[in-house]
């Protein structure tokens, strides 16, 4: 049986490795989603394992919105880095500093 002090722990080493992917990486943007991702991951399973130990299902509901969320800001970033990696050939961040309508 896994205790609540293991899953806190992986949740903060998840959450650990998305800032740091933020902090250490400025340059690549899908790095930059993935860290994301990863962030938002640990604290899916920071809603999990309370609501488990809690015995309460409300943070196992609200998971699934943090999916949908998750999903949609995952399907739009990318959507908007094909349209720039097409008009500029490029998905680096500073190159991608002066964003015109």
């Amino acid at each position: 049986m896994v205790s609540l002090s293991e899953c806190l722990i992986v949740a903060a080493l998840l959450f650990g490795l998305g800032i740091a992917g933020i902090i250490l990486n400025r340059k690549n943007m899908i790095v930059l989603l993935m860290s994301v991702e990863l962030i938002l991951l640990a604290v899916n399973t920071n809603f999990i394992a309370f609501s488990y130990f809690l015995g309460n299902f409300t943070g196992q509901i609200f998971v699934f919105f943090v999916l949908t969320v998750a999903a949609a800001e995952a399907a739009i970033g990318l959507a908007i880095l094909v349209v720039l990696y097409r008009k500029r050939h490029t998905i680096e961040v500073q190159n991608l500093d002066a964003l015109r309508g």
